[in-house]
């Protein structure tokens, strides 16, 4: 019997997500990146929403996805979507772990792909890389140095001092890895931008994960489906077929697909419909308040489908079991006339992510008094809403007793105050103190202490043993031996 011949293995280029502390220098090692890799004239050909790009270090590929940070990624792996195959956790090596560091890891450990610890800064006086990789420890990434197997590189964007080993770092782990496939599978990948232009219509950014696409390929996500019109590379140049790992731009769906969505090629444009259909029907969401729970509506406009998404994902992590935040609309695009009308009848608020207001927009918003807020850093929008949720919640109060007072002498009465003589016989009483009115040890009613007086001077405040004049405000009459309890009730926000 004649041997089957063996399929064709291609080896693909590696696709490297960034993660990190907001101030580590995430979007710096990959400017410092790009400088190296892409001449100024090449790099002034990258369109500013593509998403990712690739370089060639060493006569070899790499593409790196450049999103506004973990919170992306996070929305993309929450949907399953396989996007990268080695993740940089970049930490500064003058500040160590913060916060942010540690939600990186998480995102990383759950995506399960191998780390490179990049230690940033290495050039500021302050830096001290022995201590962050103790602090590594402690979140369990042990690097090499350390005895584990995570390595690490010393990194400085500033002047690029170990920007080539960190790349070659990439090869190295992208060969441990054996990034290889089949040459001929159906093409399968995954959205890492979408956004609306408004010449070309739906433009989406993919990076396949296998098989191949070309004009003319029906293609389609759980959201959108559509006929490849165009293909470009990441700096916009056409190109006739899009091979795995390599970032390519697609004009042709009839909507705007969701980021983190899995993209594929379909046989008909049937075929391509029926799979939004199936995927849709199961997930209608319906936000249901109990009664002591109220609801904040929200209008997000945000500049591309990526950070639309980051927005969401973080937005999410909000407590909501006081305050249920609800989008009534989420979308890409400049804010306008139709947003407001609907922030009026919804009584939304509007906000908006690196997206401009139009004139029109502007001008119906101070009429109807509806506030629009733009941000350009998502953990400042995500601050915003937060402030917004927490004053919809009513206060804790909570009484504070201060003490109490007999009464001896009635000076003087009239309709609803009347000018008291007593003794503090507990604790103290204060000028603006509530009080509640007690006779025979029955409660009969409240009242105020509109002001107090010893020895003819106005004090604030009257302490256990001395007596004093009490200027009284309430519509119980007071009498003599009646016990005046005082006391104030603070209002404590709640903080999500």
């Amino acid at each position: 019997m004649p041997k089957k011949s063996k399929e064709k293995l291609i080896t693909r280029p590696p696709v490297v997500v960034v993660l990190g502390h907001v101030d580590h220098g995430k979007s710096s090692i990959l400017e410092a990146i790009k400088d190296l890799k892409i001449t100024a004239k090449e790099s002034g050909g990258i369109t500013q929403h593509i998403g990712a790009y690739e370089i060639e270090h060493e006569g070899k590929k790499i593409t790196f996805i450049d999103t506004p940070g973990h919170e992306a990624f996070s929305a993309m792996r929450s949907r399953g979507a396989k996007v990268a195959d080695i993740a940089i956790l970049v930490v500064a090596a003058d500040d160590g772990v913060q916060e942010q560091t540690k939600e990186a890891i998480s995102h990383i450990l759950k995506a399960e792909i191998p780390m490179i610890a990049a230690l940033n800064k290495i050039d500021s006086p302050q830096s001290n890389p022995e201590k962050v990789k103790r602090q590594l420890v402690k979140e369990d990434v042990i690097v090499e140095s350390m005895g584990g197997k995570i390595p690490s590189v010393e990194v400085s964007a500033k002047t690029k001092k170990g920007i080539n080993d960190l790349l070659e770092m990439i090869l190295l782990i992208a060969e441990m890895e054996n990034l290889k496939l089949k040459d001929k599978k159906p093409a399968k990948g995954v959205i890492i931008e979408a956004y609306m232009d408004s010449q070309r219509g739906p433009t989406a950014t993919i990076i396949l994960r296998e098989g191949a696409i070309s004009s003319g390929d029906i293609i389609g996500t759980p959201s959108a489906f559509g006929k490849v019109r165009t293909l470009e590379d990441f700096q916009g140049k056409p190109i006739e077929r899009a091979l795995p790992s390599t970032p390519v731009i697609v004009i042709g769906f009839e909507n705007v697909p969701g980021v983190g969505e899995d993209v594929e090629a379909f046989d008909s444009v049937e075929a391509a419909q029926n799979n939004i259909k199936k995927e849709k029907n199961g997930k209608q969401e319906v936000i249901a308040a109990s009664p002591d729970q109220k609801i904040f509506n929200l209008i997000l406009k945000a500049d591309v489908q990526g950070s639309l998404e980051a927005i969401r994902e973080v937005l999410k992590d909000i407590p909501q079991d006081k305050v249920i935040l609800r989008f009534t609309k989420a979308e890409v695009g400049e804010i306008n006339e139709s947003d407001i009308k609907l922030a009026k009848s919804a009584k939304a608020a509007v906000v908006g992510f690196r997206v401009k207001v139009n004139p029109g927009a502007k001008n119906l918003a101070l009429r109807e008094k509806i506030k629009i807020r733009t941000f350009d850093i998502i953990y400042e929008l995500a601050q915003s809403v937060r402030l917004a949720l927490e004053k919809m919640i009513t206060p804790e109060v909570s009484r504070v007793e201060l003490g109490k007072v007999k009464i001896s002498v009635i000076f003087l009465n009239e309709k609803n105050r009347q000018i008291l003589g007593g003794k503090v016989v507990e604790g103290a009483i204060k000028k603006g103190a509530s009080v509640e009115v007690y006779r025979n040890d029955e409660n009969i009613g409240k009242g105020k202490i509109v002001g107090l007086q010893r020895n003819k001077k106005e004090i604030d405040e009257v302490v256990k043993g001395a007596e004093c004049g009490i200027l009284y405000e309430g519509t119980v009459k007071i009498v003599e031996k009646d016990i005046l309890a005082a006391f104030t009730e603070e209002r404590r926000k709640i903080e999500l």
